[in-house]
């Protein structure tokens, strides 16, 4: 593990504009931004430095708000927006994330790739300087460095795994609990994403199929398209403020990346006391090794618009920064921290031809928590693990801390990318992930469980795998339409399991039991139902509010047991839960909506409002009917929906966000849809534009050829025009 670093923030000093960058107009004179008829802006530069220039540009144009968000988070100046509320989860980036350490990066950093963070600041930059209106929260200049602060997708992630609570508790030096949701007592909508290769072999016109379906909070990501005469030709989904795409294609190659159920987080109780001089050490085998200690200051803003300071001494040992304590032991958290390697990845991967191209750049080894499907136009596809992945001693359960006084726990380097579990063009014709298990990734052609460590998973499967393995199999007559279609399959595989032993637990009620009449029409409505999700479905509405009723009843019970919830309301859930959760429905609905006898359109919304972060959401305004379900019933197409106060109808904020299907022909052809619209401004006609297309479940044409984006044009310009 790379060590932790901790600093100051960046001095006036730091600021200065960096060595070698050229000016925001520079750029701009060679840069086209097209807009299609969906606001889709369509990048075009002479170097990748152009390309970047615009398609920062553009993403700013359309959601500044957003990306200012995403880098206030990762460079840990949250507070500086949010006030002293945010002061923790500031301090939980910077053990990881220093400004003085990332300068250092970046001035290291090869020549090619410093170029592009110049133009990625300047990009952002010239926005500012062009839209004098736009009144950034805190950053009003951006620097080159700072891009590598949100390198890629898994950092951001693993440092979330710290508890802010547990964090409070050791800096803040006051007693706090874990919260309910940091111990998994509280239902977590699934997270994650689905992505399916299918293999020439099994499709109608011999070309290989991708599909691309990220589940993430609703309107987390651009979609873009952007080309450089230096071969950069690559469409899909940007996380606001990154300088490329993160799941999508070019001409010859398309990625998608799903949250992976690796262990790439770890945690060691450390022994620590007082040496004889004085200074904190810490026991490492026979020897003692002095901890590491650093101030970190944070900036935050005060009430009354000002702002002040907190310092913080935070400590470290080999093993990573100290981040709470347990049964009187400091624990350190190991988490993967490469920025260069996980930016030079995630860029040069979008320029891979093939898969051979591809594997090239994953040897940079700078990706910790996504697996990720593959295909190309010569045919072969794949599912990949991901490329960092550290070696341990598998005799010790790594889900709890370890002892960080036993060399034996401590991480031994990384594996070699051949010693990972991977499937290449299998035979059977598809590969697949769903945040499941990489066991049944492709079939009977999947890696062998046995033969790789237990940290390599530990999530286990889910009802989405089941769903993908059943929509996959025995086909060998895909197309794109077929593709989609599967990726929108309606079968809820958790209902089909969970059902039957409700309705049975009904059956075996006496007749003279007082239930039995009340339940009976919710009964005979699950019994006749085909578990498929549908908007005028009913019995979705009941099933739904059922198992929402039973989750909670099972939860500590599970977990206990060290089983999924579904497997417990399965297995071991007694006949009363069952009832008792059904009367619970049974009364929720008839309170909200009169009765049972409810389609499940009229309680799943798609709403959008307004532009904020957090969108609010209200019942006497309009909305759209979404047949799918959360994937927590195991619909592979995933709408992920809450209650919210003041408001019967649910709404849906996360779950399938930019969602694409990809055919890799002699042309290749493409579609997709995005939730709401591209633009963050609900002034703009491309603020809900495609929202009526997404709750229908419909993909629209992707533009990706120049003839194409001319004949659907809706205006050109230069950046700053």
């Amino acid at each position: 593990m790379a060590t932790l670093a901790v600093g100051l923030l960046a001095s006036p000093a730091m600021a200065a504009s960096s060595p070698g960058a050229e000016p925001g107009t520079d750029y701009a004179k060679r840069i086209t931004i097209t807009r299609d008829t969906w606001g889709i802006a369509h990048v075009k530069g002479h170097t990748d430095a152009d390309a970047v220039f615009g398609m920062v540009y553009a993403q700013a144009e359309d959601d500044f708000p957003r990306i200012e968000a995403n880098f206030l988070t990762s460079l840990g100046r949250m507070a500086e927006a949010e006030g002293e509320k945010a002061i923790w989860q500031d301090l939980r980036q910077r053990l990881f994330v220093d400004p003085v350490t990332l300068q250092a990066d970046y001035a290291a950093s090869p020549l090619w790739l410093k170029k592009l963070m110049q133009a990625w600041a300047a990009g952002l930059n010239h926005y500012l300087a062009t839209y004098p209106q736009v009144k950034p929260r805190v950053l009003t200049h951006f620097e080159p460095w700072m891009a590598l602060s949100f390198p890629e997708g898994s950092i951001g992630g693993d440092i979330e795994a710290v508890p802010l609570s547990q964090l409070e508790a050791f800096y803040g030096k006051q007693p706090l609990a874990m919260t309910a949701m940091e111990l998994g007592l509280v239902f977590r909508e699934p997270a994650g994403s689905n992505g399916i290769a299918i293999a020439p072999s099994h499709t109608k016109d011999g070309h290989a199929l991708l599909l691309i379906n990220p589940h993430t909070t609703f309107f987390f990501r651009s979609e873009l398209q952007m080309t450089s005469d230096e071969g950069l030709n690559a469409y899909g989904a940007a996380t606001w403020g990154q300088f490329f795409i993160y799941q999508g294609f070019n001409a010859n190659a398309g990625w998608m990346h799903t949250t992976s159920g690796v262990d790439r987080v770890d945690e060691f109780a450390e022994t620590v006391e007082k040496g004889p001089d004085g200074t904190l050490r810490y026991r490492h085998g026979t020897a003692w090794r002095p901890v590491t200690t650093k101030t970190i200051t944070l900036n935050y803003r005060t009430p009354d618009g000002g702002q002040a300071t907190r310092s913080f001494a935070t400590y470290a040992t080999h093993n990573g920064p100290i981040t709470r304590a347990q049964d009187g032991r400091w624990i350190a958290t190991s988490l993967m921290n490469r920025p260069v390697q996980a930016i030079e990845q995630s860029f040069l991967r979008t320029k891979a031809r093939d898969l051979a191209g591809f594997m090239k750049v994953a040897a940079l080894q700078g990706n910790s928590s996504n697996n990720t499907l593959f295909a190309d136009s010569k045919g072969a596809i794949a599912y990949l693990h991901p490329q960092f992945v550290a070696k341990r001693d598998d005799r010790f359960d790594y889900r709890q801390p370890v002892d960080g006084s036993d060399p034996r726990t401590a991480w031994q380097g990384m594996h070699a990318m051949a010693t990972l579990p991977q499937v290449i063009s299998p035979a059977n014709g598809w590969v697949m992930n769903v945040n499941n298990w990489p066991w049944t990734a492709a079939g009977k052609d999947s890696p062998k469980r046995e033969l790789f460590p237990r940290y390599m998973d530990q999530v286990g499967d889910n009802p989405r795998g089941d769903h993908a393995i059943r929509v996959l199999s025995d086909r060998r007559d895909f197309t794109l339409d077929g593709l989609v279609a599967a990726a929108y399959d309606p079968y809820l595989p958790a209902f089909a399991r969970l059902l039957p032993p409700l309705t049975g637990a009904w059956d075996r009620l006496a007749e003279g039991d007082a239930r039995r009449a009340k339940l009976a029409p919710a009964i005979a409505m699950l019994k006749a139902w085909d578990y498929r999700w549908a908007i005028d479905s009913r019995a979705t509405s009941v099933a739904v509010f059922w198992g929402e009723a039973m989750w909670p009843v099972v939860s500590d019970a599970a977990r206990a047991a060290k089983l999924s919830a579904w497997d417990y309301i399965a297995t071991r859930s007694t006949d009363a839960q069952k009832l008792d959760a059904l009367d619970k429905a049974i009364d929720r609905l008839t309170a909200d909506f009169g009765g049972i006898d409810v389609p499940w359109g009229q309680i799943n919304r798609l709403q959008r409002n307004d532009g904020a972060i957090a969108q609010t959401f209200d019942d006497s305004k309009p909305s759209l009917p979404v047949p799918f379900t959360s994937a927590q019933w195991g619909s592979l197409a995933s709408f992920a929906p809450k209650r919210f106060p003041g408001a019967k109808h649910y709404y849906g904020t996360s779950g399938n966000s930019f969602v694409a299907a990809v055919e890799f022909g002699p042309r290749l052809k493409a579609r997709a849809v995005s939730v709401g619209g591209e633009s963050g401004d609900p002034a703009s006609p491309h603020f809900a534009d495609q929202s009526p297309l997404y709750a229908a479940g419909k993909l629209r044409d992707v533009y990706f050829y120049p003839e194409d984006v001319a004949q659907h044009r809706e205006r050109t310009y230069h950046p700053g025009e």
